[in-house]
């Protein structure tokens, strides 16, 4: 299709495009946008967290309205917002990144992508329904199990939905690093995002089951009566504790790794220099992966499960620190005596080091099991946690945005924009979090909706209020770079930043089979070393020929819709006939757009030889 024939395609059309696309590119564009409204989204429930504890005794929302919105404000952010924006940076780079045409699986691709976004409208449909789940992010039994109306019913279907999306893709990513890389691009080759990616992956295979049987246990209770965590009954309440965070560890990592990867191959390209300790990185990578997994029990310290369990995790999450470090000090080395370039991608990485190493020194404080009785449960953990959370992904995803905003769109960000939106935002996030520490170790419980006059802990609570407002600033004005780069945005070649690897050897945006002919890799930053030997472009392993496509489909989304409407059904089939109809109904939906997927051949199309040869006059 001929740039001109897209540009003359209205509205509908595009739409029905972006409905149906199975292109790695656009459902990374999908997911940039969802993420993004739910980034919005959960950003407003945190301004109005930080409005309502902005003085004493405030009357600003009701104490249940509250508790919704503390609930929210962290599902949205950690499941409908960091998690899908990290997904959205995985599908635009790493296919491009290890020289792929497109991911291993393109229909599950779009089908992951559709089971997220329909997952999340379903838990923020509660708000208009009753009210939204109420019993924090982490759904501890028995608050869940008893909490009264649908909220928390929406909170099990909409995060089962869009977990099983999330699920899917991590098994696509898994498969396409294994199975597609470009000839010549063995492991020990691919840039660090891609490993991150890889590495992330598997922790979402392993970690997201143990959420889906933790909500299904949940489910069964609430909507059948049954008593997994119901102590009177012979369930044991803290089953959910260890089922949530044998997911919730592994899933911190889930949320760092990637952008882990974000700052390495900002900090190489930018400081003109191959990564510092590459192969350390790499296993450094693998073992916070495999030590994420040994230590959920440390948010558990208080339940009483005896010295030695505490011990045994408190040893395991201070170990952490050892691989972290080793990537902090290659981060600085690789930044030592290079030819630094401080852009907006540059200034997000740069800010990310010290803000994650204060997250890291309060991480192990935390895991000291004597002190986490004092500190659990107060603003010091909030701190902590925003610390890791926001100074680690938050950052990471704005540093990729900016950094493959160009290969994405065609346009690169402005900067003048750019360093507004990171200076505002980086002075509001410590602010906002760094006074918490001190609110903290004053004493103020997390979760409380009011605290009283003549504690001392009005000053600093004003102050973090003050902060969320120049973070929300930040973000304001990241949009406005968005809408203006759109408009008027300076277009760039496929190389604007002099890069090394393989994603800035074609052109931006990419064509839709991302390479014409497979590159051959000959080392680590593959496209650096042939411009190094004078070639300026990467040689290709294989001559020209027809290239297989697969072809965009209307079924994932048919199939996420159904569940959508099913999600309604099982919530309300209790109450009348119309949710057993909807629950029925919308399971027909989906298990006939299965049925349909899997007695229809498609087998895609070619793009032929001589097509690609006129292309390129």
């Amino acid at each position: 299709m001929s740039v001109t024939a897209t540009q003359k395609r209205g509205l509908g059309s595009a739409i029905w495009d972006y409905l149906t696309t199975v292109d790695h590119k656009k459902i990374a564009h999908l997911y940039l946008a969802g993420g993004g409204l739910f980034f919005i989204l959960g950003g407003i429930e945190a301004l109005l967290i930080r409005i309502q504890l902005m003085k004493p005794e405030n009357d600003f929302v009701s104490a249940g309205l509250y508790n919704e919105i503390i609930t929210m404000h962290g599902t949205t952010m950690i499941f409908l917002a960091a998690m899908p924006l990290l997904l959205g940076l995985m599908n635009a780079a790493m296919p491009l990144q290890i020289g792929a045409r497109d991911v291993a699986f393109p229909f599950l691709n779009s089908l992951g992508f559709w089971l997220f976004m329909l997952g999340g409208i379903l838990l923020n449909c509660s708000w208009f329904m009753g009210g939204a789940p109420d019993a924090g992010w982490t759904a501890y039994a028995p608050l869940s199990t008893t909490s009264p109306g649908h909220g928390v019913d929406f909170y099990i279907l909409g995060l089962q939905i869009a977990g099983a999306g999330t699920l899917m893709g991590g098994i696509n990513f898994l498969v396409t690093i294994i199975n597609m890389r470009a000839p010549g691009m063995t492991y020990m080759r691919m840039p660090l995002f891609t490993w991150t990616t890889f590495i992330t992956s598997i922790l979402i295979l392993f970690a997201f089951p143990a959420l889906t049987i933790g909500l299904f246990l949940l489910m069964f209770e609430r909507l059948f009566g049954a008593a997994f965590f119901d102590v009177s009954l012979g369930g044991n309440a803290i089953i959910w504790q260890h089922l949530f965070w044998i997911f919730g560890h592994p899933e911190v990592y889930i949320l760092i790794l990637p952008c882990f990867g974000v700052f390495s191959d900002v900090f190489s390209t930018f400081s003109r220099k191959r990564l510092f300790g590459y192969t350390a990185m790499v296993f450094s990578t693998i073992v916070i992966a495999f030590l994420g997994f040994m230590v959920w029990a440390h948010h558990m310290f208080t339940v009483g499960l005896g010295p030695v369990a505490n011990t045994i995790f408190s040893v395991a999450t201070m170990a952490i620190a050892v691989p972290t470090g080793v990537k902090i000090f290659n981060w600085l080395a690789t930044l030592w005596g290079g030819r630094i370039t401080v852009n907006s991608a540059m200034l997000w990485s740069l800010a990310f080091i010290p803000s994650f190493t204060i997250g890291g020194m309060t991480g192990v404080m935390v895991a000291t099991v004597a002190a986490d009785y004092q500190y659990h449960d107060t603003y010091f953990v909030i701190a902590h946690f925003h610390y890791v959370i926001v100074g680690g992904t938050v950052f990471g995803i704005f540093a990729g945005l900016h950094y493959w905003w160009p290969k994405m769109f065609g346009r690169i960000l402005n900067e003048a924009l750019g360093k507004t939106a990171f200076w505002l935002f980086f002075i509001g996030f410590h602010l906002t979090f760094f006074i918490q520490h001190f609110l903290g170790l004053m004493g103020m419980p997390r979760r409380y909706w009011v605290f009283l006059e003549d504690q001392g802990l009005d000053t600093g609570n004003l102050i973090s209020s003050i902060g969320a407002f120049f973070m929300a600033a930040g973000v304001i004005i990241f949009f406005i770079n968005i809408i203006y780069t759109a408009a008027k945005g300076e277009k760039v070649s496929g190389d604007p930043y002099d890069g090394r690897t393989l994603e800035w050897s074609i052109a931006s945006p990419p064509p839709h089979y991302n390479f014409k002919q497979l590159p051959l890799v000959r080392g680590l930053d593959p496209l650096w070393i042939e411009k190094m030997e004078g070639n300026g472009k990467m040689t290709p392993a294989e001559p020209l020929g027809d290239i297989h496509m697969p072809n965009n489909s209307f079924i994932p989304f048919m199939i996420s819709f159904g569940l959508f409407i099913a999600g309604f059904g099982f919530i309300y089939h209790n109450d009348n006939m119309i949710g057993t109809i909807a629950m029925f109904g919308g399971m027909a939906i989906a298990l006939l757009s299965m049925l349909t997927r899997s007695v229809k051949d498609d087998l895609g199309y070619h793009i032929s030889k001589e097509e690609l040869e006129k292309e390129a006059e």
